[in-house]
């Protein structure tokens, strides 16, 4: 059995008080609910206390982005080691945001994913096609080139620590939520691509989660389907009741 995870991406909202503010209130609906990995994954500069307010819970904390060296003379980027080292156990890459405004590639997805296990943090690596190339018949060519560039000399032993997260670029934070039957045919696929690279062991026990406009009223019928093992949950993630709604579907 894949253990269900639900990260939360707050994306650039809340400050440090407010996050803070939200573990406080978001910790008690969720503290019963052994049945899956929960993470909470906030700006930067509330890591910290973001840590410290959900300690002794079940709430993990995680980062939303990651440079792949270890130390140097990069104004405004934050290592894997910091992470790390500031109490994270998570880190989203390659989130689709990154890709469209900040230049993100398949390239610096994989040195990410890399030096973040390297660390000892579980990587969520996104991937997801735009509206265009869904129009276009395009998805899975989409899937398929962004798992060979994103997991482009990553071995079995590594992969076995990532999570991965399928994204339809247009469905996230447009409302529209891909049906579950199309979420899960990708989702699909996507096991298929790890089972072609890694073998049958490692895909079946690969965690897929699916992200875009995710709420309360459609969490259920996403995970009714076989291969959808949790959710990367953006604006309904800054509500710890939605939240909390979400996880315990």
């Amino acid at each position: 059995m894949r253990k269900p995870v639900f990260a939360g991406n707050w994306k650039m909202y809340k400050t440090p008080a407010e996050a803070a503010g939200f573990l406080h209130d978001f910790a008690p609906l969720v503290a019963e609910s052994s049945h899956a990995e929960i993470v909470v994954c906030p700006p930067f500069i509330d890591i910290a206390l973001s840590v410290e307010a959900a300690r002794g819970t079940n709430v993990a904390i995680g980062a939303q982005d990651l440079f792949w060296l270890k130390e140097g003379a990069y104004t405004g980027e934050v290592s894997a080691p910091m992470l790390a080292a500031a109490g994270c156990g998570w880190v989203i890459v390659g989130h689709s945001e990154r890709r469209q405004y900040f230049g993100e590639t398949d390239d610096s997805v994989c040195k990410k994913t890399i030096a973040a296990v390297a660390a000892g943090l579980t990587p969520i690596v996104c991937v997801g096609e735009r509206l265009d190339e869904r129009e276009g018949g395009m998805t899975e060519n989409v899937l398929a080139v962004q798992c060979a560039g994103g997991l482009d000399g990553i071995t079995a032993e590594q992969f076995s620590r990532i999570v991965i997260a399928y994204e339809p670029v247009w469905a996230i934070g447009t409302g529209r939520t891909a049906t579950p039957e199309i979420a899960q045919h990708a989702h699909r696929f996507l096991r298929d691509q790890i089972r072609s690279r890694f073998g049958d062991t490692v895909s079946q026990a690969c965690r897929i989660l699916y992200g875009g406009s995710v709420k309360p009223d459609n969490i259920k019928g996403l995970m009714a389907q076989p291969d959808l093992d949790g959710a990367l949950v953006g604006g309904a993630s800054l509500d710890p009741v939605s939240f909390a709604s979400i996880i315990n579907f």
